[in-house]
């Protein structure tokens, strides 16, 4: 069976949809109705990974429903791909199925683009790989132009790199960003601009410094720095805070410290329950914070970081779980009033969706 294109015809009803469910959830806290801002209706998701369904000798892209694992849905097209990881996808899976080597025991491909053009192929294996492997897999690279990598238990072989470079245009600036292979990076290239965009929007006239929970590779953080005197940022993530840093560089920004903590041991630091060798360069107090963001997991915010959060006279407040977000609002809204309030359409056609909430002190 194959999956074919997506009936962009009922998008615009799906959205709509979307946006009076969102409204009607935060009814409570809110009169606004949400900002919306709209996927394009194809070809809009930069990263993807496919199931490599063998038979017959042939290999085949393939996804499954959740807990139907022998019934492969064979792909021969996929339209919410970018479209230059539509271009990739033919031709690596030629490339595979005419060599032995590169066919044998491949159970997945990952693709990673950027909206700048740039693009990243992972082979991933149930054998180790060798010089053959290595050999075959370079003239693929050269000829799709490229960059392969090949993965397997315990083995990760990087023949150029492992990493994307993405340029993103906001209003009249563009930023430029390290994604690396395997960490975070927003999937939607539009709706990820579209975030920034509003973001620095609601700080335009801000004063004070910045706090940023979860920065991962600086996305929002960097583009943001211009609004504030001074910008702190946490992750927890060894491999973004190094792209982080990479990324502050790339893009001359002077005020901007990243270390790598959690929310909460964050939260313990500026308590001061206890010091952290990581901040033995950062005087926390020495800090005007006006604005916290925060861009947290599914799980939301921990009650002791969404305690801390509702310090701050500001608090922007980006969420990937709707429903995480209204239960730390509960409690946030006791201090705070909503200010703004958008819905971004990270995945259209499902009925997952991602919003944003500025929240001013009363």
């Amino acid at each position: 069976m194959a999956i074919h294109r997506v009936n962009t015809d009922d998008y615009p009803e799906q959205l709509q949809h979307k946006a009076t469910r969102l409204r009607e959830a935060f009814s409570a806290f809110t009169d606004l109705q949400p900002e919306v801002f709209p996927s394009p209706p194809e070809h809009y998701r930069l990263r993807a990974e496919f199931k490599v369904w063998q038979e017959k000798g042939r290999a085949h892209y393939a996804m499954y429903r959740q807990g139907e694992y022998k019934q492969p849905f064979i792909i021969d097209e996929f339209t919410v791909g970018s479209e230059l990881m539509n271009r990739l996808m033919p031709q690596v899976l030629e490339a595979v199925n005419d060599s032995e080597v590169l066919r044998k025991r491949l159970f997945s491909a990952e693709f990673l683009t950027t909206l700048s053009g740039d693009a990243l192929i992972t082979l991933i294996y149930h054998k180790q790989l060798d010089e053959e492997w290595e050999a075959a897999a370079r003239a693929l690279q050269q000829k799709i132009g490229y960059p392969i990598i090949g993965r397997s238990r315990k083995q990760k072989v990087v023949l150029e790199r492992d990493y994307v470079t993405e340029r993103l245009q906001i209003g009249d600036k563009t930023y430029q960003y390290k994604q690396v292979e395997g960490s975070f990076t927003q999937p939607n290239g539009e709706i990820c601009r579209a975030m920034i965009g509003w973001a620095k929007d609601a700080c335009r006239d801000s004063e004070g410094d910045l706090l940023e929970l979860y920065c991962g590779n600086g996305n929002f953080t960097i583009p943001l720095c211009e609004h504030f005197d001074k910008v702190l940022a946490t992750e927890i993530s060894k491999v973004s805070v190094n792209s982080a840093q990479e990324n502050i560089r790339a893009n001359g920004v002077t005020n901007l410290d990243i270390v790598r903590l959690s929310s909460e041991e964050f939260t313990q630091a500026i308590d001061k329950v206890r010091p952290f060798r990581r901040l033995k360069d950062i005087d926390l107090d020495s800090y005007d914070f006006s604005t916290v963001l925060v861009d947290p997991p599914r799980a939301g915010l921990d009650n002791d970081t969404c305690a801390m959060v509702a310090r701050f006279p500001r608090i922007l407040y980006i969420s990937c779980n709707p429903e995480t977000q209204l239960e730390n609002l509960r409690e946030l809204s006791k201090t705070h009033r909503v200010e703004r309030f958008a819905l971004f359409d990270q995945f259209p056609y499902t009925d997952h969706t991602e919003s944003g909430l500025l929240l001013v002190r009363k």
